[in-house]
């Protein structure tokens, strides 16, 4: 089964587990009802953003329709691409408060990737390995260069750029199980 099979089950598994129709689940992701149905359908190649907004619509980590690699295998090349970011699923880690999403990422020389808002009180984190990374809050953002790294609030629309050449990188994204306790006044 190829990635695009393997999306599309996944994709039909959730929304049908939330009983929503393929309609609504569009309604809610902004994703066109026969692009949804291709998808499901394994007949259209996922990107990066239309994933994220499904998995945001169904308020589930990206890693829900992605292959897990195998224990101690490191995940091959490919992966999923957005207009500049590609990432490749290294590993999920899932405890009682929150499921952390571990990947690979490349984001292209040159190129700016927006991301839309994703699960409420999601944080992203970028270790650069190569590369200088633009990234986080388009009103603040941050830049890391090799060894550093950046973290920012993934809840609200977000950027990837790589302004000075290939980025290559570990992201983290992590998405609580439900919302922090407000504090007491």
């Amino acid at each position: 089964m190829g990635l695009n099979d393997e999306v599309g089950r996944r994709l039909r598994e959730l929304r049908r587990a939330d009983g929503l129709t393929l309609s609504e689940l569009a309604r809610r992701s902004g994703v066109g009802k026969g692009t949804l149905s291709e998808l499901e359908s394994g007949l259209r190649n996922p990107t990066l953003e239309t994933l994220y907004a499904l998995t945001t619509a169904l308020g589930r980590p990206l890693s829900a329709v992605l292959d897990d690699p195998p224990p101690g295998v490191t995940a091959a090349s490919g992966g999923v691409s957005g207009s500049a970011v590609t990432a490749v699923l290294l590993e999920r880690y899932e405890d009682a408060d929150a499921a952390t999403d571990v990947f690979r990422i490349t984001i292209a020389d040159g190129a700016v990737q927006e991301s839309a808002a994703h699960v409420a009180h999601t944080t992203e984190s970028l270790m650069v390995l190569s590369g200088t990374a633009v990234v986080g809050l388009p009103a603040a953002p941050q830049t890391a260069g090799p060894g550093g790294h950046a973290t920012w609030r993934a809840d609200s629309p977000h950027v990837y750029g790589a302004p000075h050449g290939e980025v290559q990188g570990v992201l983290f994204v992590r998405y609580p199980k439900s919302p922090p306790a407000e504090p007491e006044a």
